[in-house]
């Protein structure tokens, strides 16, 4: 039976069908303890038709949006990073047909994902891990098919899924041409022919079903090849540009989660008849966490959008992103735990331990979909296309501007578009010398050109660094760190383009008022700059020395309030119908 496609209407909708927080937070954390798969939520996400977001909408699904896809995963993720990583890895793992497959395998794929079937990715090997180039899972031509034979593992819902995307090898060992992808039905493979490996314990995640499959001479139809042979490798690299992008999702949800959790604490703790929040520290670190989510926020949305407005630079963008993202959120969750002290890792003292589970739960997003270390060696490959069309200040400056206008419907994604490397650089961080002058020229908030202009000397003298950087097969330590700082221009260069789209729009809502999350992002991202790339730390624009106790306090009343404690989470349009016009005006 085909999933219903118009019962969750808005945003609210479906933190109502996720249920009570107070009660979600007593629940989770039970089945965090028991190891319990989140079946319970994932049912709830299936019983509301959740499942056709991961179908495009060709197919007869509801996916041509992908910003409505992250803020919903964020609600999602914003109650339990676990529910999220089960239910959403059908969309990673289908990815691959919607950008390869036949009309058979997409229709196929639909029909089981839109009836609730689960579809797992199946790329990761005991003895290789994410190197996909390596694998020794091997798909031998029979007559009628192929045969494969080894092991996937650990793989996301191995166990569960009724169908996996399986990488294996079609010719020899290290040929970028010698890989597969294959379309797997479990239901359809003879007994013996293959063997579930057992759940593995987590840290984090505990309750999801992160196991594996071993293949023993496991028969597959000709018709199961996704796309020509050879072009496995490919079509994996070309999908993670989606999935990389969509993960940050999980990150945005678990440092909201976290945010919450301890500005709530900090405002409501009272020592020595004084709230923490009175204080200078707890203040400051509280807002610099704030503007740091705020930063990882803008650089997401912006990543997202781009999936359809700047389709031929995902493979910078992803890139970015995925390393950017996660590494952010787990320093503001780590900051985070210094205000909380012991009750940042006590299981049941505080909220039932609910900060250490989002941060152990957390800790997994760095290594989704390739590690932190994988991507930024993806994008300094890229540096020599960065340098050259930053140098030559070229940018897509419509690309750019659809990429920027939250809230709205995007165009229509072109996944032939997908290209394995960006032949226009990336255009957001290559837009902004002349978003910095333009802000400069206009009656901007105080302060707001200062730390623009900070950030474009920061920019300017990057790109020299990574010009300098020589292409190789390992890429030194230094070049790792260019990429790291290059990820921060990035954010700051899409909280600079997402502030002039919609500060219009929000100028009198407490987060936006003079400019107050972009300023305090901006701050936070060169402060981190300046410690990457060693230049003089930037010297405190106007208004500055005001940043820390406002932030501070609009974060902390919207947590004790219950309302959404990020520039993004409420001032945004939220979703609204699934058909017509997709956002609430």
């Amino acid at each position: 039976m085909t999933a219903p496609r118009s019962v969750i209407g808005s945003a609210a909708a479906l933190a109502a069908v996720l249920g009570d927080p107070a009660e979600a937070v007593r629940h989770d954390a039970a089945l965090d303890a028991a190891e319990g798969f989140p079946a319970e939520v994932c049912a709830r996400l299936d019983g509301v038709g959740f499942p056709a977001l991961y179908v495009p909408t060709e197919w007869g699904g509801a996916l041509d949006d992908h910003e409505r896809l992250l803020r919903l995963w964020r609600i999602v993720a914003r109650r339990d990073v676990s529910a999220l990583v089960a239910h959403g890895k059908t969309y990673l793992g289908a990815a691959s047909v919607w950008i390869a497959g036949s009309a058979v395998q997409s229709a196929s794929t639909a029909a089981a994902v839109l009836s609730g079937g689960q579809v797992a990715w199946a790329l990761s090997e005991p003895e290789h891990g994410a190197d996909l180039l390596n694998g020794s899972v091997t798909a031998a031509e029979q007559d009628g098919g192929y045969r494969l034979d080894g092991v996937k593992w650990p793989i996301n819902n191995a166990t569960r899924a009724g169908h996996l995307v399986v990488l294996a090898r079609t010719g020899s060992a290290a040929d970028p041409r010698g890989h597969s992808l294959f379309l797997v039905d479990k239901k359809s493979l003879p007994a013996g022919s293959y063997r579930l490996l057992p759940k593995v314990a987590t840290h984090g995640i505990r309750g999801v079903d992160i196991s594996g499959i071993e293949f023993t001479g496991a028969p597959v139809p000709t018709d199961a090849l996704i796309g020509p042979a050879g072009t496995g490798v490919e079509t994996v690299l070309r999908a993670l540009q989606l999935t990389r992008t969509m993960c940050g999702a999980l990150s945005l949800g678990a440092g909201e989660h976290a945010l919450r959790l301890v500005a709530r604490f900090t405002a409501t703790r009272i020592i020595q008849r004084r709230p923490l929040i009175d204080r200078p520290v707890p203040a400051s670190v509280l807002a610099r966490c704030a503007a740091l989510l705020g930063a990882a926020e803008a650089a997401t949305f912006v990543a997202t959008r781009s999936i359809h407005s700047l389709t031929r630079e995902m493979s910078v963008t992803s890139a970015v992103v995925k390393a950017l993202v996660p590494t952010l959120i787990d320093a503001v969750i780590g900051d985070l735990a210094e205000l909380l002290g012991a009750r940042s890792f006590l299981t049941e003292a505080y909220e039932h331990g609910a900060f250490q589970k989002v941060r152990r739960d957390h800790q997994i997003a760095a290594v989704f979909d390739g590690s932190t270390p994988v991507n930024r060696a993806a994008l300094i490959q890229q540096f020599p296309r960065l340098t050259r069309d930053f140098v030559a200040g070229a940018f897509d400056a419509a690309g750019v501007a659809q990429a920027a206008r939250v809230g709205e419907r995007p165009g229509p994604l072109d996944r032939g578009a997908l290209v394995l490397l960006s032949r226009q650089g990336c255009s957001v961080v290559q837009s902004l010398p002349a978003l910095a002058e333009e802000i400069g020229s206009q009656d901007a908030p105080i302060g707001l050109a200062e730390h623009a202009d900070a950030l474009c000397v920061v920019v300017r003298h990057l790109h020299g660094l990574m010009a300098e950087v020589r292409p190789a097969a390992r890429p030194s330590i230094a070049a790792y760190e260019l990429a790291s700082a290059y990820e921060l221009c990035y954010a700051g260069a899409a909280c600079l383009h997402l502030w002039k789209s919609r500060e219009r729009h929000h100028r009198d809502e407490p987060l936006w008022r003079d400019g107050l999350w972009v300023r305090a992002a901006l701050r936070a991202l060169l402060a981190r700059l300046a410690v990457i790339v060693r230049t003089v730390p930037p010297s405190a624009a106007p208004g500055d020395e005001l940043i820390d106790g406002r932030l501070a306090g609009v974060v902390a009343e919207a947590a004790v309030s219950g309302a959404v404690v990020t520039a993004f989470g409420a001032a945004m349009p939220q979703p609204s119908q699934w058909t017509g016009d997709c956002y609430e005006r």
